[in-house]
């Protein structure tokens, strides 16, 4: 399956397997495993498994997250959006202005490789030398590149019980973002349709 890394930022906010919502960002600890875990997908922009997050660049990655995640509640719409955070989303207009900031925060200009025996490929080189500063731009960019993309019309906020995540649909039937959402989604109908017809056979005639 392909990753995307504003969709690996979103999930940071997940379903905690006990009823709850857990957060990958809580802690500059926690914040810190989850930058250096993107290293294949920050490759090229930063050293993300050399990088240690301290609180300002947690609370910024947050911030970007919160960015993020209105702009999903906006896809989507109007499906209803994830329930770990629609009731305090950012509009979509202070979501968009703060992605554009963070990604212009860090003047980039594109460079060409050639090598002789090969294809042209390209390269960002950044002027900036504060790495908290370039991480947070890259996943800017990178959000601003996957909501600008053909996969985001694909997304979708998966509807399973006590799920939070949001998801690109693979396949034309899929309904939730993996396959134990999936049964526990058809486990829930199914008690919903067996309380139905209990409540009705026992009602009075």
């Amino acid at each position: 399956m392909e990753r995307w890394l504003a969709l690996e930022l979103a999930s940071t906010i997940r379903h905690d397997g006990d009823g709850g919502v857990a957060d990958d960002l809580a802690t500059v600890q926690g914040t810190t495993h989850w930058i250096q875990e993107q290293g294949d997908l920050l490759a090229g922009h930063i050293p993300a498994g050399e990088l240690a997050a301290d609180e300002n660049l947690r609370l910024g990655i947050i911030e970007l997250r919160q960015a993020v995640r209105a702009l999903f509640a906006r896809v989507v719409s109007p499906a209803p959006p994830s329930p770990a955070d629609a009731h305090r989303l950012m509009t979509a207009d202070q979501a968009m202005a703060h992605l554009n900031t963070a990604a212009a925060r860090e003047p980039v200009a594109p460079q060409i490789d050639w090598p002789a025996e090969g294809v042209p490929t390209a390269r960002l080189l950044s002027a900036e030398n504060d790495p908290y500063v370039r991480l947070v731009a890259a996943l800017a960019r990178a959000a601003i590149d996957f909501l600008s993309g053909p996969q985001c019309t694909q997304l979708r906020s998966c509807t399973a019980p006590r799920c939070v995540r949001y998801f690109v649909k693979s396949h034309g039937r899929q309904e939730w973002c993996k396959p134990s959402c999936g049964n526990r989604a058809r486990a829930a109908r199914h008690y919903r349709r067996q309380r139905t017809a209990v409540d009705g056979g026992s009602a009075p005639s």
